[in-house]
């Protein structure tokens, strides 16, 4: 009787509930039951309507054999969910993926691996699965949560931990792909997702140093990396992430990458930070990068105060992440960038002139010394930046940047530019000036302009100059290399790197076109500009041999670029004014600047003679140089600033024929056709409101030029008073030496006019030899 009960009540029930009970073999070790499996599927397929209550009572199932640990019957009853999953398509399969998604959860939420694997496995199934409406009201926070926590596996077995952890990254991938193809994928783009997601990438992400370096583009790791390798497939997740990710959520995804890196410490060293932008920067859509350059800066300014290797870290992962977004789309951060970056350099400056000011003895003081030296680490990485961002940037926007930042270095006396000064003092001025004009040599590094007028209008020359002023030997270096940057547009500056006597010109081979009109009407606006600075630049007390060499450059760069007739005869004339300069001495240089000076002008008068190739020119000038080789070489760039060079004790008693003289100069010249009436007129700097700000001594007694000899060195001989007297450039005003009552005079030659400087890209000094 109870067997026929029994009986009665099976056949009774539901259909659905006998083809899901007769897939369970009785001996769980023997598998899911295949033909009652496809018996239950093909209902399924045929009556959809059923789906829902087949999922629930699979369901049940399930988590009854969950708490009771009846493992085998769990794996059975998720393998025939997975099939039916695969196997129907239709509209009445919205009900069943509830019952599928519950069961999940229950595996998930269980504390065995094997069952939280499982899980995990059926959900990625179900992910990739697309359906053909969406659904309006399912929501995955709980497998965000699950698989979030399944990342920080700290399961004591090795093994197991690693296995839990890829789980856990699969679900996440899971679950990006499932929102994201979904109409309801801005879900997922929410911070409180995006703040459980992104940390538990990067957590599996940071062991990826000691596997591989990876940069660049994605790579492509074989299957069994990425089954084995929780670092490699959390990396590939991220990147999938973000080449997810659109305009209105790029924000959300970068910036729980900025708290992981704080709460972690990982900007000192940043290895990590600078491998985690390359992917961000690589990853994401090219239109975007500005957006985590943006986020990038902010993020400076909210750590401003930290400490110094921290904010160069974070300033090095700009410079990557500019690196990267410079070869496609920038956007409008141009400026944003370098303002923040001067704001931060300023901001380290100041820190660093205070640790100074506040340094002690002892251990105080040592902390000081490694604070100093962190700030320095610093300001070269904004430096480093600055000059990266500038040199990729296009001509016209550099432009717009040198403006920029030639506005903030502050000139003392002047109140002209915008940075805040006010807490730095004369040294936290000094160190600003030069970090401000370093910036400024990056930036002008490579720069190429069809004119000079283009490189150098008259509202960047002007400040540009008034710091090759001030008594400062390295910001005069400076203001020289980038004029040289800004007026070498043919690459012939590292032809005349170092002050030398050139024997050849023509084997520099040095590059050159015809000067047009712009550089023409450029020079007769600013040539004086440029003389007098170059004049004064050389008679200061505190230049060393690289100040000699980049004024050197600077006259051979005026001559190639920029020198027509007019000019050549300008630097000649500025060139003999600095040999008299040298003579008579009124600024009370020492020996030795005062045989660099005669130095400098020898170097540049051989280079000049040959590029204009005026053979009788040429021949005074080798003469010169020759009898100095044997007679004074302190005279001679060669020796002067060679180590250990004997110097003399005076310039007095030196024969003429040492010197470089004006009538000479002249009748070589005239006798080519070049108009030399103005050699006639000494050399005299122009007297500027700029000699106020230099805090230098006034340059008006310099207009009279007054020949000072001591009594005992008097010539007694019309050639010694000659000599005397051409040294001195023939002044406008007659010169009265003392122990004569004559006064000079120079002849002048009429001819034709000469040929300017050869004939563009040709040798120049052909006819000299």
């Amino acid at each position: 009787m109870p067997t026929r009960v029994c009986c009665c009540c099976s056949a009774l029930r539901p259909r659905y509930k006998r083809l899901v009970d007769n897939i369970f073999p009785e001996d769980p070790k023997d598998g899911l039951v295949k033909a009652d499996m496809e018996k239950l599927t093909f209902y399924a397929v045929s009556a959809p309507e059923k789906l829902d209550r087949i999922g629930s009572y699979l369901a049940e199932r399930l988590s009854r054999d969950v708490v009771r640990h009846r493992s085998g019957y769990v794996l059975i009853a998720m393998e025939a969910l997975d099939q039916l999953l695969m196997a129907c398509h239709s509209q009445s399969i919205k009900p069943f993926v509830e019952s599928f998604l519950h069961m999940v959860a229950k595996l998930l939420e269980s504390g065995e691996p094997k069952l939280q694997v499982l899980g995990t496995n059926s959900f990625v199934k179900f992910a990739n699965i697309e359906e053909d409406t969406p659904s309006y009201h399912r929501r995955y926070d709980f497998f965000v949560s699950r698989f979030s926590a399944m990342c920080h596996s700290c399961h004591s077995d090795p093994e197991t931990r690693t296995e839990i952890r890829i789980a856990g990254i699969r679900g996440i991938q899971g679950v990006v792909r499932k929102t994201v193809n979904d109409e309801l994928r801005a879900t997922i783009w929410e911070p409180q997702h995006m703040d459980k997601i992104v940390p538990s990438l990067l957590f599996n992400m940071q062991k990826i140093e000691e596997v591989d370096s990876r940069i660049g583009p994605p790579p492509s790791p074989s299957a069994a990396d990425k089954e084995e390798n929780p670092a490699v497939l959390a990396e590939n997740c991220f990147r999938e992430l973000l080449g997810r990710a659109t305009f209105g959520n790029m924000n959300n995804a970068v910036r729980p990458v900025f708290a992981h890196l704080d709460h972690h410490k990982l900007w000192d060293p940043n290895e990590f930070a600078v491998h985690c932008f390359k992917i961000i920067m690589y990853s994401i859509q090219a239109q975007y990068s500005h957006h985590v350059i943006q986020e990038i800066l902010g993020h400076l300014d909210a750590r401003k105060k930290d400490f110094p290797r921290v904010r160069a870290g974070i300033i090095q992962v700009l410079l990557e992440a500019v690196a990267i977004a410079a070869k496609g789309s920038i956007g409008p951060t141009v400026l944003e960038v370098f303002n923040t970056l001067l704001k931060h350099l300023r901001l380290s400056v100041e820190f660093e002139a205070n640790d100074l000011q506040g340094g002690s003895v002892g251990s105080a003081n040592l902390n000081t010394n490694a604070k100093d030296s962190d700030e320095k680490i610093v300001q070269n990485a904004i430096i480093q930046t600055i000059g990266f961002f500038g040199s990729n940037l296009p001509d016209y926007q550099r432009s717009e940047i040198m403006m920029f930042i030639m506005g903030k270095v502050p000139v003392f006396g002047t109140s002209t530019h915008t940075l805040d000064i006010s807490q730095l003092g004369d040294l936290g001025t000094r160190r600003i000036q030069i970090m401000l004009l370093r910036s400024l040599l990056m930036v002008t590094s490579g720069y190429k302009a069809k004119t000079i007028v283009t490189a150098l209008p008259g509202s960047f020359l002007d400040p540009l100059l008034s710091p090759s002023l001030m008594e400062d030997y390295e910001l005069r270096q400076l203001v020289l290399e980038v004029m040289h940057n800004l007026m070498d547009r043919h690459d012939n500056r590292a032809k005349l790197r170092g002050i030398r006597i050139i024997p050849d010109v023509a084997d520099l081979k040095i590059k050159r076109e015809k000067i047009c009109r712009q550089d023409t009407s450029f020079m007769k606006k600013n040539g004086q500009q440029l003389y007098r600075h170059i004049y004064l630049g050389c008679k200061e007390e505190d230049n060393v041999q690289k100040n000699y060499e980049l004024l050197y450059t600077s006259l051979a760069l005026i001559t190639i670029e920029l020198a027509n007739e007019e000019v050549v005869i300008d630097l000649i004339r500025l060139a003999i004014a600095l040999q008299d300069s040298a003579i008579i001495n009124e600024d009370n240089l020492p020996m030795f600047h005062r045989c660099g000076i005669m130095a400098l002008v020898a170097a540049y008068l051989n280079f000049v003679s040959q590029m204009i190739a005026v053979p009788a020119f040429c021949q005074h000038v080798s003469k010169v140089i020759e009898i100095r080789t044997m007679e004074a070489p302190y005279f001679l760039p060669e020796h002067i600033f060679r180590d250990k060079c004997k110097l003399p004790k005076s310039l007095e008693k030196h024969d003429k024929n040492l010197y470089f003289l004006t009538n000479k100069i002249a009748e070589s010249l005239g006798g080519s056709g070049y108009s030399v009436e103005r050699l006639s007129v000494p050399y005299v700097p122009q007297v500027t409101d700029e000699d106020r700000l230099s805090r230098r001594k006034s340059i008006v007694d310099t207009v009279s030029i007054q020949v000072d000899i001591l009594p005992n060195s008097i010539p007694s001989d019309d050639v010694s008073t000659e000599m005397l007297c051409e040294v001195n450039s023939f002044s406008t005003h007659p010169l009265t030496v003392p122990g004569s009552s004559f006064p000079v005079l120079l002849p002048v030659h009429q001819g034709p006019s000469p040929s300017l400087l050869g004939t563009p890209n040709t040798s120049l000094s052909q006819s000299t030899r």
